[in-house]
């Protein structure tokens, strides 16, 4: 048994290696509750799990108001920089443009998020161009939401953005949820190097993870969680006990993520 699976059964976090979750959330939901959404809850159950470090946007950011949700991340990311980074999100019907300007340059940042489903907007739209230049000048990975089927963002919408921008690196959340999401997220991800499997969701397993790996490498395969949304706990247990060699998991549980972040808020 791997020594992060081995803290798990003695019930102690692991120090094995360092992990990082590439995909949360923070605060209040509007449409259902969620116990703990606050940095201290959030804190206490990362610090049980042994995760060292967090990439987040909150939920007011992806919901309602990007441009006071941001204004929260960043407030989030300076109570405990060592332990947070910012995701910016962009939301198209917002001024994406005045987002990018104010937070572009801020330390607590350091990557672009997207929800095109939650935003009603699809993600090959014109109105996220100055995401795309900002991620190819910056060097900002990119995260959207992924849902097969959508209208918004399928994975034909990250292909194509993929093919349109193979400067910017795309974080497809959630790999696109389904099994049939799962794969064709794998073949979009075969065919463009500069997409990134998320494997936060409820119907991928540890043995989808270890096909992600197998078939693209673990430095295209990122852990995320969608905590606290979703409990990282399950997602993090998908990995421990999954088949990935000790390098494989090391690298998909927080190296992948840390090299593409660049140091931005690490």
């Amino acid at each position: 048994m791997n020594s992060l699976a081995t803290a798990v059964w003695e019930r102690r976090p692991q120090q094995a290696i360092r992990i990082v979750d590439a995909h949360a959330h923070a605060g209040p939901y509007s449409l259902f509750f969620i116990p703990e959404p606050d940095p201290g809850g959030m804190l206490r159950v990362m610090d049980r799990c042994g995760v060292a470090h967090a990439v987040f946007s909150s939920h007011l950011s992806i919901q309602a108001d990007a441009a006071a949700g941001n204004a929260l991340t960043a407030a989030i990311v300076a109570q405990a920089p060592d332990r947070f980074t910012g995701y910016l999100t962009v939301n198209p019907w917002q001024d994406p443009a005045a987002e990018l300007v104010r937070w572009g340059d801020d330390p607590r940042f350091g990557g672009i998020k997207l929800h095109p489903d939650l935003h009603d907007y699809p993600l090959v739209g014109s109105r996220y161009a100055g995401v795309w230049e900002h991620a190819e000048e910056r060097g900002w990975p990119v995260l959207t939401h992924t849902f097969s089927g959508s209208p918004y963002n399928d994975l034909f919408h990250v292909e194509t953005v993929a093919a349109r921008h193979p400067g910017a690196t795309i974080l497809a959340g959630h790999s696109g949820v389904t099994p049939l999401g799962i794969e064709a997220a794998i073949e979009v991800a075969k065919r463009h190097d500069n997409v990134i499997l998320e494997v936060c969701g409820s119907y991928n397993t540890g043995t989808d993870i270890v096909r992600m790996v197998r078939e693209v490498g673990a430095d295209r395969v990122v852990y995320g969680s969608d905590f606290p949304f979703i409990d990282l706990r399950m997602s993090l247990g998908r990995i421990l006990f999954s088949g990935l060699t000790d390098v494989e998991r090391a690298a998909v549980l927080g190296g992948t993520i840390t090299r593409l972040l660049g140091g931005n808020g690490m």
